[in-house]
């Protein structure tokens, strides 16, 4: 049985949304979290080694961080056709992407929201202007990160970007509102959704 570490309405909602879009049975076990002040303890119900979200249980094994946990459930679960497998083409551009959601667009947009100084040679992402840049010019160009099929690193980057938007983190451009359209229209993304909410007011 998989088995997800769950906050709601927190980064662990983007596995909630993958593993609808696999389609496999899962159980979620909801843990508490240190808040965004820094406030709280550690949930020792948490098996994650900074008591965050997500992390996967699954045959006696953890799984941690979100683009790893994408990538080991759609090597696990291949006939879902969520994401390249090793020697299928794009399979380098699918690693990278998921490398890019937590290595790059996330470390950026949230250096503009604490009006953090760049340090080029120090960081190792790029300034939120340049992945904005980076991402509308891909979008412009393609249907999803993948091109024409939707994969999990429209879930893990999509997602992201989704959140960023709403919250000012990233600009609004139509580029990036028409995907954005496209990827939460999806009856696993409501379904996500439909979960979530509720589940946050009694959290």
């Amino acid at each position: 049985m998989l088995t997800l570490i769950h906050r709601p309405m927190t980064r662990s909602g983007g596995i909630l949304w993958l593993l609808e879009e696999i389609g496999v049975p899962y159980e979620t076990k909801i843990v508490t979290i240190r808040g965004a002040d820094g406030s709280g303890a550690r949930d020792p119900a948490n098996p994650h080694p900074h008591g965050k979200v997500p992390a996967l249980l699954h045959d006696g094994e953890m799984v941690f961080e979100g683009s790893a946990i994408a990538l080991y459930l759609t090597d696990l679960f291949p006939e879902a056709k969520m994401g390249p497998l090793a020697g299928e083409p794009r399979r380098g551009e699918y690693l990278t992407w998921l490398a890019y959601r937590s290595g790059v667009m996330e470390p950026a947009f949230l250096e503009r929201r604490f009006n953090i100084k760049h340090v080029y040679g120090a960081m190792g992402w790029g300034p939120p202007e340049e992945v904005e840049e980076v991402l509308n010019a891909h979008l412009a160009k393609n249907k999803y990160f993948l091109g024409d099929a939707f994969s999990a690193a429209d879930v893990m980057l999509g997602g992201g970007i989704n959140f960023m938007m709403m919250f000012k983190m990233i600009a609004e451009t139509p580029v990036l509102k028409d995907y954005c359209a496209r990827i939460t229209d999806r009856p696993a993304f409501r379904k996500m959704m439909a979960q979530e909410q509720p589940a946050a007011k009694s959290a």
